[in-house]
């Protein structure tokens, strides 16, 4: 569904699209059509990092190949359609469909060479998709001899590290958000795109509002099907703290774990292997669980054949873990055990943080993403009457209240961090703005009335106003107009809807 912010702009564009020349009209119809598309966000990272795994989980379908080859190496959209199809498009703008193969995947091969294949536009019927348009990158250091050439081309002066092919750039740059996934360590490249892409985004950039950190492989982390839970969450928590002006969180997953869950992958028959083996006395079974070569070559109640496709589809983390369930609980289902190995993966708190990062700002951001374009288009112009049609529009949405809300979580965020040094009350008081709708919790004043309330918020606009241009620091005096301004706006919400506030009054004081 479009939110009003992207509405109000899709109808700009609507409005004036024909007073302008063929290349910028085309231009406009883009980005009105992107208005009225969900939210894009682009799966980004270094080669085998992860990400097709990932985008799989989030699906909750294994469509994307994972091993490496042909049709890992272009940039393959997932979108909501009435039916499952893949359409080839070239970089002349052609389009070829294809067949989804025999197990429901994107074919190995793709008929086209990868270097004239601009992107795969692949829809499902998948309801996940409706909210959601998800782009799966080959990421950093791809064998594109080509890519520095190309991605400027694409991306204009975002400098995307010269190791990052050209689709992924351009993707990157065209999203208006992003999951980058990263394995153990933050490298400088990782940095380099993740920068790359908020200076893109423009209006958002610098900003962690509309990009999420994916620690992956946390599985990996530990030694065979060892917990690697106490080492994932310490070192996730440390790159968010790098990451911070950058990355709104860092999420780790056991991304393997959780694409064989959300996709359904487990059967009723690898449940009863995974019985059998838990049944084993527990030297057997931790002897078994040591390393993937024991897991193959010693004895067991599972044939080699079944074993490696338990590997494939859980590693030792994952057979370790629904072991251990089976044996406390032998009669556990094959629905249930697949519940607790996709709570075990780390899924459930990635798509919540998901929802909380981009589900309900969707359209705060996309509209953040189209004004960068049309100042762009404005900008361009010979004509001053037109740009200044263009600008007065623009500066209409900006003036919404749905937008500032944005700017405001993107401030208190910044104070919260540390990113930017304000006072302590002054960022106590920046962060209830950004992060309530209750008058009384923001104001601290639980008994008021609502001309108190309203003549409280007036008070303390005033208050970061004169901080901002009497003793607060370039930085600060920007996060000071953006509170303004806030607190202008509850002011005016207060005075036109009194009786709503009065009524709510009562549950904040007790």
């Amino acid at each position: 569904m479009t939110g009003p912010l992207s509405a109000r702009l899709a109808t700009l564009c609507h409005e004036i699209v024909t007073d302008f020349g063929s290349q910028a009209g085309g231009q406009l119809r883009q980005i009105e059509n992107r208005l009225h598309e969900p939210l894009r966000v682009a799966i980004a990272g270094r080669l085998k990092a992860g990400k097709s795994t990932l985008v799989n989980a989030l699906i909750g379908r294994r469509v994307a190949p994972t091993a490496a080859g042909e049709c890992t190496r272009v940039v393959t959209r997932f979108r909501y359609g009435p039916a499952d199809r893949i359409d080839v498009v070239t970089r002349d703008g052609a389009r070829r469909s294809l067949p989804l193969d025999d197990d429901g995947m994107i074919p190995a091969r793709l008929g086209t060479p990868a270097t004239r294949i601009a992107y795969l536009d692949v829809t499902l019927t998948d309801d996940r998709l409706r909210t959601l348009t998800v782009v799966d990158t080959p990421g950093l250091s791809s064998t594109d001899v080509a890519s520095s050439e190309r991605a400027q081309q694409v991306v204009g002066d975002a400098p995307f590290d010269d190791r990052i092919d050209a689709g992924s750039a351009a993707e990157v740059a065209a999203a208006e958000a992003v999951i980058y996934v990263f394995t153990q360590a933050v490298r400088a490249d990782d940095l380099h795109a993740l920068n790359a892409f908020h200076d893109a985004s423009a209006r958002l950039a610098a900003s962690p509002i509309n990009a999420i950190g994916v620690l992956g492989k946390i599985d990996t982390l530990a030694g065979g099907a060892d917990d690697p839970w106490p080492i994932a969450g310490p070192l996730a928590a440390s790159q968010a703290h790098l990451l911070r002006r950058t990355v709104g969180d860092v999420v780790p997953i056991a991304g393997l774990l959780a694409e064989t869950a959300g996709a359904g992958r487990l059967t009723d028959t690898d449940r009863d292997a995974l019985a059998r083996l838990a049944a084993l006395p527990g030297t057997e079974l931790n002897l078994l669980l040591i390393s993937v070569d024991l897991f193959r070559s010693q004895p067991a109640p599972v044939d080699a054949e079944h074993r490696e496709r338990l590997l494939t589809r859980l590693d030792l983390y994952g057979i370790g873990f629904a072991c251990a369930q089976l044996s406390a609980e032998p009669r556990l289902g094959t629905g249930e055990l697949v519940r607790r190995l996709l709570a075990a993966s780390g899924m459930p708190r990635l798509r919540h943080r998901l929802d909380q990062s981009f589900g309900w700002r969707s359209d705060a951001i996309k509209a953040g993403w189209a004004l960068t374009r049309l100042e762009r288009i404005a900008g361009h112009t010979g004509d001053p009457a037109l740009r200044a049609r263009v600008r007065d529009g623009m500066e209409q949405v900006l003036q919404d209240p749905a937008y500032h809300r944005l700017r405001l979580l993107d401030a208190a965020q910044r104070a919260a961090t540390g990113a930017v040094r304000l006072p302590a009350d002054r960022e106590t008081e920046l962060v209830r703005l950004a992060t309530s709708t209750d008058p009384r919790w923001i104001l601290d004043l639980p008994q008021a009335a609502d001309t108190d309330l309203a003549t409280a918020a007036i008070t303390a606009a005033g208050r970061w106003r004169a901080y901002a241009v009497d003793g607060a620091g370039p930085a600060q005096a920007r996060l000071a107009h953006v509170a303004h301004r806030g607190f202008q706006l509850l002011a005016q919400e207060l005075r036109s809807a009194p009786d709503q506030h009065e009524q709510g009054a009562r549950p904040c004081a007790t």
